[in-house]
C-alpha cells in the first residue's frame, strides 16, 4: 500500500524581484546601447569613431572649450548625425520616458491595471488639443509664428485639452460615492474617446488638401523631428517627473485606500489632484510631439511592476527607463529594418494590443472572483 504524503504544503512563495538599482543600471545601458544603433544605422553607416568625433566637435562648437574635432568628417554627415538623427532620437526617448511615467502615476493612483493614457482617452483630448492648433495653423497662417512659438503651442494646447478630457472622464466614471470603478473608467474612456475622433474628424475635413498633415501625425511618427521639439517632450517631462517623485510616498500609502491614507496623514485629494495633473503634463507633451502612440503607457509599467515590485520610489522611474528603450527601439526598428517606414504608434499598437487583451482578461477575472 503507498504511503500517502504527509509533508506540509510549501509555504506561499514570493516573486523573485530584480534589485531596482540593477534593473536601472541595465535599463540605462540598453538604451545606450540603442543610443548608438540609432546613430550609426541607417541609408548612411557610421563608426562609433565617428560618432564620438561628431558629437565631441559640436560639443566644443556649443560650450567654447577644446574637445575633439571632427576629424575631417563632411559637413553633410554632420549635419545627418546631430541635425537629423540624434534629435529624433532624443525625441523618442523623451516621449516614451513621459508615457511610461504617464501610465505608472495613472495605474498607481486610480488602482486600475488599465489605466493609461490612451485608454482613458487623455491621449484623445491631447491630440485633439493639437489638432485644433494644426488646423488654425493652416487656416489661418500667421507670418509672426516663430519655429519656436508653433510646437509650444501645440504642446500647450494638448496639454490644456487633455486636463479637461480627464477629468470629465473620471467625472463620467465616478459612483455615487466618489469611487472610480475600474470598469467605469474604461468605459468612460472609451465614449470620450469617440467623441473626440470625431472631432478630430471633423477637422481633417476641414483640412482640405492639407490633411495629410494631421493624418501622419494622428498615426504617431518621429519623422523629421527637430532639437526644439525633442526639447520640448523634456522640458513638459522632468516637472511631471520631479513631482511623481516627491510624492511617490504618498502614492505608495494611497494604494492602501483611501480612507487608509487620510488616516496616516495623507491629504489624499490635494496628492490625487498633483499626481493627474502631472501625469497628463507628461502624457500631452509626448502626444503633441509624436501623436498618438497607444499602449506604452500600459505595457511597461506591468512589466517594472513584475520585475522590481509596486514601490513607486523605483517604480516611477524605471516605468520612464522602460518607456524610453521601448519606443526608441520600437522608432529604430521602423527606421531601420523595416520594409518602409511606418508610423511607430502602428507598430506600438499592434505588438502592444494583444498584451493589453490578457491584462484585460485577468483583470475580468479578478473582479469575477471578488464577487
Amino acid at each position: 500500500m503507498a504511503q500517502s504524503d504527509t509533508r506540509p504544503p510549501k509555504p506561499n512563495q514570493r516573486p523573485q524581484r530584480v534589485d531596482p538599482i540593477l534593473l536601472g543600471a541595465l535599463l540605462i545601458l540598453a538604451t545606450l546601447f540603442l543610443m548608438f544603433l540609432g546613430l550609426s544605422r541607417g541609408y548612411s553607416p557610421y563608426s562609433l569613431g565617428e560618432i564620438w568625433s561628431i558629437l565631441a566637435g559640436k560639443i566644443h562648437d556649443l560650450s567654447g572649450h577644446i574637445l575633439f574635432s571632427p576629424s575631417g568628417a563632411e559637413e553633410a554627415r554632420i549635419t545627418t548625425i546631430w541635425d537629423v538623427r540624434l534629435p529624433r532620437l532624443l525625441a523618442a526617448l523623451f516621449a516614451g520616458a513621459a508615457l511610461g511615467l504617464s501610465g505608472a502615476i495613472f495605474q498607481g493612483i486610480l488602482l486600475n491595471p488599465l489605466s493609461d493614457p490612451y485608454t482613458l482617452g487623455v491621449s484623445s483630448g491631447a491630440a485633439f488639443g493639437a489638432s485644433l492648433v494644426i488646423i488654425f495653423s493652416i487656416l489661418l497662417p500667421y507670418e509672426s509664428l516663430s519655429f519656436l512659438a508653433y510646437p509650444l503651442a501645440t504642446a500647450v494646447g494638448a496639454f490644456l485639452c487633455s486636463l479637461v478630457t480627464l477629468f470629465l472622464v473620471m467625472l463620467l466614471a465616478s459612483d455615487a460615492e466618489g469611487r472610480l470603478p475600474a470598469p467605469n473608467l474604461i468605459l468612460a474612456g472609451v465614449i470620450v474617446s469617440a467623441i473626440l475622433s470625431a472631432a478630430i474628424s471633423f477637422m481633417k475635413y476641414l483640412a482640405g488638401d492639407q490633411v495629410s498633415s494631421i493624418i501622419l501625425w494622428l498615426l504617431g511618427s518621429f519623422v523629421a523631428k527637430t532639437w526644439t521639439e525633442a526639447l520640448i517632450v523634456l522640458g513638459f517631462f522632468l516637472p511631471s517627473l520631479f513631482i511623481a517623485l516627491f510624492k511617490a510616498m504618498d502614492l505608495n500609502i494611497m494604494t492602501l485606500g483611501l480612507r487608509s491614507a487620510e488616516t496616516l496623514g495623507v491629504n489624499t485629494g490635494r496628492t490625487r489632484l498633483t499626481l493627474l495633473v502631472s501625469a497628463s503634463i507628461a502624457a500631452s507633451a509626448s502626444v503633441s510631439v509624436a501623436g498618438i502612440i497607444g499602449f506604452v503607457g500600459l505595457i511597461v509599467p506591468h512589466v517594472v511592476r513584475l520585475l522590481s515590485g509596486p514601490d513607486h520610489r523605483s517604480l516611477l522611474p524605471l516605468s520612464a527607463l522602460g518607456g524610453a528603450l521601448l519606443l526608441s527601439a520600437a522608432d529604430l526598428s521602423v527606421r531601420v529594418w523595416l520594409p518602409g517606414e511606418i508610423p511607430v504608434g502602428v507598430l506600438t499598437a499592434l505588438l502592444a494590443g494583444p498584451a493589453f487583451l490578457v491584462i484585460f482578461r485577468r483583470k475580468m477575472r479578478e473582479i469575477a472572483r471578488a464577487y
